[in-house]
């Protein structure tokens, strides 16, 4: 009989700590935005402990690519179940993830002036989310994350605002050299919403413009002082069979050339969740140990 029991508690207990490790997921908040003049919708993922513990948290901004909103990585990237169990492993610190609904603004502000997205995220979303939610809201403990559009939108963020985060993870980044963007057929430059970031210009170098430069990564890198970079630890990771392997090798040679720190990987992979759901806990993990920096 002491031995049946002894079982049952283990069972019991085994399964009550299963169910603890377990985080909670929000996929469909709101908030309403002056800047952007509409509500926007964003998933949020909280870590197990996060409803026993009066403690704050450091947070993970992670960005959808183009055509997905904010329940992409819930849903296709299943972050909830790779966080978990990196979380129970100590693979990665308890953390808040936060995914914003970003349509087709990749994450920047229009030409036309209608939809500044980047301000709307830096100077009403972020400040926002952190007092809706026990975040540690300082540099140190923030990190950005992303794949394709958003992987380009995490770089951005990082690069424009070094002083606001301590990590970025891009997983298969759009990074565009001025060849690519000059070359781009027109059906492509229209489907990617590009007229409206860039203006509604034919291949040609009238595609270079002012606009294009101030929100080109590689651009960036280029015109900002290495110590600023260094501000900010990179992960760039890519698969050798997707279409934007050459703008993330060309990031890596400029940010080498700058003797900017950063972690490069190529991995046998293409432009495919498999390849992003694959790559995502590193990415966490990478971002985890800036916040013990």
């Amino acid at each position: 009989m002491k031995l049946f029991l002894i079982a049952v508690l283990f069972i019991v207990s085994v399964g009550s700590l299963n169910a603890q490790s377990h985080g909670t997921v929000f996929e469909h908040e709101v908030m309403q935005s002056n800047i952007l003049h509409k509500e926007v919708a964003y998933a949020v993922y909280l870590p197990f402990d996060y409803n026993t513990f009066n403690r704050n948290y450091p947070v993970v901004y992670l960005f959808h690519g183009y055509t997905d909103n904010e329940t992409g990585w819930i849903q296709y990237g299943e972050v909830n179940r790779f966080a978990d169990k990196a979380i129970a492993e100590g693979t990665i610190p308890p953390m808040i993830i936060i995914m914003p609904n970003a349509d087709s603004s990749w994450y920047i502000n229009a030409l036309n002036g209608q939809e500044n997205y980047e301000d709307f995220f830096i100077k009403e979303f972020m400040p926002s989310v952190e007092k809706k939610y026990r975040i540690k809201a300082e540099k140190r403990f923030r990190g950005l994350s992303g794949l394709s559009m958003g992987g380009y939108g995490a770089l951005i963020y990082a690069m424009k605002y070094p002083n606001l985060f301590s990590a970025a993870a891009p997983l298969s980044a759009a990074v565009f050299t001025d060849d690519e963007m000059m070359n781009m057929p027109q059906d492509h430059w229209d489907k990617f919403s590009f007229p409206k970031l860039y203006g509604n210009f034919p291949p040609g170098k009238q595609r270079l413009n002012n606009a294009w430069y101030q929100n080109s990564v590689l651009k960036i890198v280029e015109n900002t002082p290495a110590d600023n970079l260094q501000k900010v630890r990179y992960w760039i990771d890519c698969g050798d069979d997707d279409f934007l392997t050459k703008g993330n090798c060309m990031l890596h040679l400029a940010l080498t050339a700058k003797k900017v720190p950063h972690e490069f990987r190529v991995r046998d992979g293409a432009h495919t969740w498999g390849y992003w759901r694959s790559g995502i806990t590193d990415a966490l993990q990478f971002i985890g140990q800036s916040f013990h920096l």
